[in-house]
């Protein structure tokens, strides 16, 4: 069976963060290291087959998903774990890195029916397109007979995401419209309100829940798009956020590009955590916030949590991000013939050229080595 097993390494406590150089000379490694690796034996003895690995390094460390074939959940946590630690003792300038956590991550409802389903009538269907669609459901479509309460589950989520909101480390509360201390609220449809610390907070907590779906996502439509080896347009597999992206380029949505775009919204996601980030780097990251965002409303619909409030925090979460919206010119239809490069006559704009998505908008903006614009001997 294959497994996607989530590695997060550190750096030593007490170390200077990474510089770039450094970063790239970690990624070069961490990745030279997998591709020399066909399959590990785990701590019971048990093969597990490497199938796939993505590497994005932050100053504080990497964020691994490795993907493997392994007849248990178990030996796969315990194969990669064993693989990662070899990986970083036999690379000097990582021999004194350490591992916070190796998992399998679960949806818990779906990992109960996996296993009440094994071997049974009831077993998940083969075919991919109807297991995403029974996945999509079943989230929604809890059985009562089976004591699924969503009034609890509802409380139990919202109680996750106030709890994790700290996680998000490079933005304060003011970011997400709570008013600095003096400040007073403001004006919306003639009424003065202001995002409290409590609504900010659930904000902020979603959009950390969001980012482990998200990139789960993104990993399986990479998987789709390589296993078929095609493009986003005549991709006959389910994908679930790649198709979303602007209609005008889906032929050139292949798996190499599906890669270096995962990679892009890791990177991004771990300097919202880890207090680094100060801008967004390139077109490809406004693009990824926009899927963030929308994976981060879309949870809290589905269990009844988006209210008012919580929908102001992360719209004055986003404005505060985007320094414009002119990525939002990719979706309209009316620009299709307009070359790249060129000047609107009507509207006065430059189309957004797709060869630009991952260039930084200047030198201070920061973009992983695996998705810059010559990515080939990390990615292939």
């Amino acid at each position: 069976m294959t497994y996607v097993v989530t590695v997060d390494t550190c750096i030593p406590e007490g170390t200077p963060e990474m510089d770039p150089l450094q970063r790239a000379g970690a990624v070069a490694l961490i990745e030279d290291g997998f591709d020399s690796v066909k399959s590990v034996e785990g701590p019971d003895g048990v093969k597990v087959d490497l199938l796939d690995s993505i590497v994005a390094v932050h100053p504080g460390g990497a964020l691994l998903k490795v993907v493997v074939d392994a007849s248990a959940l178990e030996s796969a946590e315990d194969a990669v774990q064993t693989l990662v630690d070899e990986l970083l003792e036999r690379s000097e300038p990582l021999a004194d890195w350490r591992i916070e956590r190796c998992e399998v991550e679960l949806h818990q409802g779906l990992a109960r029916e996996s296993l009440d389903a094994a071997d049974g009538p009831d077993a998940p269907p083969d075919d991919p397109a109807a297991r995403k669609a029974r996945h999509t459901e079943s989230v929604t479509t809890e059985s009562a007979d089976d004591g699924y309460d969503a009034e609890a589950e509802a409380t139990a989520v919202r109680k996750r995401m106030l709890e994790s909101a700290d996680e998000l480390r490079s933005f304060s509360p003011v970011m997400f419209g709570v008013p600095e201390d003096g400040d007073e609220a403001h004006e919306d449809g003639g009424e003065a309100f202001a995002v409290s610390p409590e609504g900010a907070a659930l904000a902020a907590g979603a959009l950390v829940h969001a980012t482990d779906i998200l990139v789960d996502k993104l990993f399986e439509d990479v998987q789709v798009l390589t296993q078929e080896d095609t493009n986003v347009a005549e991709c006959e597999g389910p994908l679930w956020h790649l198709e979303h992206l602007p209609d005008r380029y889906a032929l050139r949505y292949d798996a190499r590009f599906a890669r270096r775009f995962l990679v892009t919204v890791i990177a991004m996601t771990t300097r919202f955590t880890d207090g680094s980030f100060r801008r967004l780097s390139c077109v490809a990251e406004e693009l990824a916030l926009r899927f963030l965002l929308g994976e981060a409303t879309t949870t809290l619909e589905l269990h009844g949590l988006l209210d008012d409030e919580v929908s102001a925090a992360l719209d004055a979460f986003a404005g505060n991000l985007y320094e414009d919206m002119d990525h939002e010119w990719l979706y309209d239809g009316s620009l299709d013939g307009i070359d790249e490069g060129t000047t609107g006559t009507t509207l006065g704009i430059t189309p957004l050229a797709f060869g630009s998505w991952f260039t930084p908008f200047n030198e201070g903006r920061y973009v992983h080595p695996s998705a810059s614009d010559e990515p080939e001997s990390a990615l292939q």
